[in-house]
């Protein structure tokens, strides 16, 4: 059995309970980190999982919140005595400017370091992200400031079970596409933008168009607010299950 590990739950501004948002997926072959807040290498020791056994980084966007913990996990592993590629997939946008903050940090010069391909990902509907054992996961363009951003559909090659990931966008029709018939869906729920956010009741629209089996809300403001009701706001729009993401819950896939 598959695992999903919600590592950061909150939006741009965490706490001390909520990490921003990113998780893993943890297959019998792969361990997949899909954005990196923090340093992932301390969380998910948490669940036995070893920074070796890290295959892949999925990086949706190249926003500080979704990003800033790559120099961390990177220098961290390497540290650690990585020997092990990693693959880390995303947009050119993102990708370009991952490798320009590396750039700052000069890792060239870091020596013996391990090798990191990074795999540009086509800005279309339903574009191949990785395909392993494990999982297959596809990508999906979605509106969010203009920025270049993927929401993520992961299909579970143990279970066939379906999660449907919005990421950070404003309502658009491909997260319909990617939350279709979907076993779960995380959808963003920071409030509402329609340059770039979604509100909790928004992401009950989404997850009932999308005629998907349960919702769970991700990325929501943390600071002085109570997350919680968010919950009362998603039961206005979609009539199935709805729960928050909690940092370090975990969902079988």
């Amino acid at each position: 059995m598959a695992r999903l590990i919600v590592l950061g739950s909150a939006a741009a501004v965490s706490d001390a309970e909520h990490d921003n948002t990113h998780f893993a997926l943890q297959g019998e072959h792969s361990v997949v980190l899909v954005d990196c807040g923090s340093n992932p290498v301390v969380n998910l020791r948490r669940f036995g999982i070893h920074h070796n056994q890290l295959t892949d980084m999925i990086l949706t966007h190249f926003h500080p919140d979704h990003v800033y913990g790559v120099p961390i996990l990177l220098m961290h592993m390497w540290l650690l005595g990585r020997k092990k590629p990693l693959r880390i997939y995303g947009f050119h946008h993102c990708l370009e400017r991952t490798e320009d903050m590396m750039a700052a940090f000069q890792w060239d010069d870091w020596p013996q370091f391990f090798p990191v391909a990074f795999h540009r990902i086509p800005e279309r509907e339903e574009q191949l992200v990785l395909d392993n054992p494990d999982f297959r996961i596809t990508s999906w363009p979605v509106k969010h400031y203009g920025i270049p951003t993927m929401g993520l559909r992961i299909e579970s090659r143990a279970s066939n079970k379906i999660v449907g990931y919005s990421c950070d966008t404003a309502p658009t029709p491909n997260v319909v596409r990617i939350g279709h018939e979907a076993d779960l869906l995380f959808h963003e729920s920071a409030g509402a933008d329609p340059a770039g956010h979604s509100s909790a009741a928004q992401a009950g629209e989404i997850a009932a168009e999308a005629n998907s089996k349960r919702l769970v809300l991700i990325h929501y403001e943390v600071w002085e607010k109570d997350p919680t009701r968010l919950l009362d706001e998603a039961r206005q729009t979609y009539n199935g299950p709805i729960e928050l993401a909690a940092d370090f819950s975990v969902y079988d896939i």
